[in-house]
């Protein structure tokens, strides 16, 4: 495997190299340098000759991150950015975009860099008001705005044009992002996402996804009825939107195609499939009450925006997998890419 270390240094350390592909893959790593509040990267480590690990320190949070890049399929020229945010899971289990889909291989004919932090487990990708006794520190949105972009365009001599898609948890943190920073992505993609977080059925859901992983949503935004909530609702603040390239999709929660016994996108045996269309049917009818009420809000804002809902569709992996899909057009559309 391929090492170098970069950080903010007038010249590079040595290289171990293993091959030339994956060498020059690390070769293009530029030095980054640090960015104002001192974060940078810390090191690179290539996996093939189109994907890297990056090793991120975060200033706001005090700790490294993990970013997995994949490369685009030109380097002679500065490529976009998309950043590709996994669920509640945070990119560290089993449940994300390069283990459970074909994501990966469908963009890399793509002039694009794929960036997806890893990490944020249950956090929303937002900055919570106060550390949590099992989650920790939660400064998503800062490192996603303003730590990790000026990083990434650097070292990886992107050309500044970005994008951010996201499923489930994360479908909400993408409409949050380009509102905190506006300017900074061109194209949004949110898959079975909640925009009304402040709405009790919104609140609910956000409640019940941050108590799964033992998180308190009172260290988030404070409780039910704080200001914050408002202040971070996507849907309150949708007029924010306006400019944007938007994709947004949800199923009805009822069985489709992908909810059959030991399906390829199925949990295994009975009970997976059970839990599928029971809780995972739930969950995509929470989020599509949701998404109608955004389009219904950006209709009357007369924003513009592509929708895909499905008149079936649980909250799992095959629909996701169809709407990033669905989604290129759009995304591309802010990326300066065709179709």
């Amino acid at each position: 495997m391929t090492v170098i270390m970069v950080a903010a240094a007038t010249a590079l350390p040595p290289i171990a190299v293993a091959g030339p592909a994956v060498a020059d893959a690390v070769a293009a790593v530029a030095p980054a340098g640090t960015s104002a509040d001192g974060s940078r990267i810390v090191s690179a480590t290539a996996i093939t000759d189109r994907s890297l690990k990056l090793q991120v320190y975060s200033a706001a949070m005090d700790k490294n991150i993990e970013v997995d890049v994949q490369r685009p399929v030109d380097t002679s020229q500065s490529a976009p950015t998309l950043y590709l945010l996994n669920g509640a899971g945070g990119g560290e289990d089993s449940a994300t975009w390069t283990k459970q889909t074909d994501v990966l291989n469908f963009l890399a004919d793509k002039n694009v860099n794929v960036v997806q932090p890893i990490g944020g487990q249950f956090s929303y990708y937002t900055d919570w008001r106060a550390p949590d006794p099992k989650l920790g520190v939660n400064k998503w949105k800062t490192f996603l705005t303003e730590e990790l972009p000026p990083l990434i365009d650097e070292s990886l001599e992107a050309n500044g044009l970005n994008a951010i898609a996201g499923l489930s948890m994360a479908g909400t943190s993408v409409l949050q992002l380009p509102i905190a920073a506006p300017g900074l992505y061109r194209s949004v993609a949110a898959y079975s996402g909640c925009a009304q977080i402040s709405d009790p059925v919104g609140y609910n859901f956000v409640n019940t996804v941050v108590a799964a992983g033992g998180g308190d949503t009172e260290n988030m935004y404070g409780p039910q009825g704080d200001p914050m909530w408002a202040e971070n609702d996507p849907y309150v603040h949708a007029d924010q939107l306006r400019g944007l390239n938007l994709f947004i999709s949800s199923g009805s929660g009822l069985p489709g195609r992908y909810d059959t016994l030991n399906g390829e996108y199925t949990l295994p045996g009975p009970g997976g499939l059970a839990n599928q269309v029971l809780l995972g049917g739930g969950l995509e009818a929470a989020t599509d009450y949701c998404t109608q009420n955004l389009r219904t809000e950006l209709d009357r804002l007369g924003i513009p925006a592509t929708y895909d809902f499905t008149p079936n569709g649980t909250h799992s992996w095959g629909y996701w997998e169809d709407a990033l899909k669905q989604s290129w057009p759009v995304l591309a559309a802010g990326l300066g890419l065709p179709a």
